[in-house]
């Protein structure tokens, strides 16, 4: 081949090449989600009726489920299902308000979504169900909230093995119980709502100095007891309410430290002492 020649052709090449990339790239399919999390999702969703007194009476939204077809391929299409994007892998479950009823335990399906970084069960009705130990082994989630979800019992040690996990709502959940120390393993919470859990007993101090908290609910918990300790600079606390508990001593003057602080809620509690001056009133919203 003539040199000309060669050299036209290498630049038609160059100059066809961006467009082919481009068409070959753009007719991939989208990542249809894995058959073996797909079926997980079914027996998930056969494991429950749906409540139609609750549907009815408006307690709950819509019944998010009754978009699940077994005969769908896709089940990254379904209602309440994030999918990563690049590997089809089910990563967020919201089936929150979905007027679900049924027990739900550490055998079930769901925990065989291993990749779960968002849960999201609030607002159902798990018929008093104990809190299942397994939510432990979801070692991805970073947001788990199971508030209003009509759960029972002690919060089980495991959830101390999410280290990713960000926020944790179990606010009207009965736990009626003592808080796990162990809960101070969370180094990533930045929430924590325990909003009229019937929570009896000490409150670990030690979840007050977690490094990255910004939000603490303990409100309307009448049993529980509790002191505040010192807080310094470092501290990102944002809110922090603890009206409607036994919470009493003597308020810290460290709490002059809290400069990201916006919400103050200690009424109707047992402190002694006043808002030490060194804490701006502009930054309480509420005392």
């Amino acid at each position: 081949m003539r040199p000309s020649l060669a050299f036209a052709c290498f630049l038609f090449f160059v100059t066809l090449f961006p467009f082919m990339v481009f068409s070959f790239s753009s007719e991939q399919p989208a990542l249809l989600c894995h058959s073996d999390e797909r079926l997980a999702l079914m027996q998930l969703k056969d494991s429950f009726i749906i409540d139609k007194q609750a549907l009815a009476n408006g307690s709950c939204a819509y019944p998010k489920v009754d978009s699940w077809d077994s005969q769908s391929v896709d089940c990254c299409s379904w209602d309440g299902i994030e999918c990563d994007q690049n590997t089809g892998l089910v990563i967020g479950l919201d089936i929150s308000s979905s007027c679900l009823y049924g027990s739900i335990n550490s055998t079930s399906s769901l925990f065989r979504l291993v990749h779960l970084q968002k849960l999201n069960l609030a607002k159902n009705h798990f018929n008093y169900s104990v809190i299942p130990y397994a939510l432990g082994n979801l070692s991805m989630l970073t947001n788990l909230n199971l508030s209003s979800s009509e759960f029972s019992g002690q919060i089980p040690s495991e959830i101390s093995n999410l280290h990713r996990l960000s926020s944790l709502d179990l606010s009207y959940v009965d736990l009626a119980s003592p808080i796990p120390s162990v809960l101070a393993n969370l180094s990533s919470l930045t929430s924590l709502n325990l909003d009229s859990c019937g929570l009896q007993g000490m409150f670990p101090l030690a979840i007050f100095q977690l490094p990255k908290l910004e939000t603490i609910w303990l409100v309307r918990n009448s049993d529980l007891k509790g002191y505040l300790p010192e807080f310094n600079f470092s501290t990102k606390l944002k809110e922090l309410a603890l009206w409607n508990t036994r919470f009493s001593g003597e308020l810290p003057a460290s709490i002059g430290n809290l400069d990201s602080l916006e919400y103050l809620g200690l009424g109707n509690c047992n402190f002694t002492g006043s808002v030490p001056f060194t804490l701006g009133i502009s930054s309480i919203s509420n005392f």
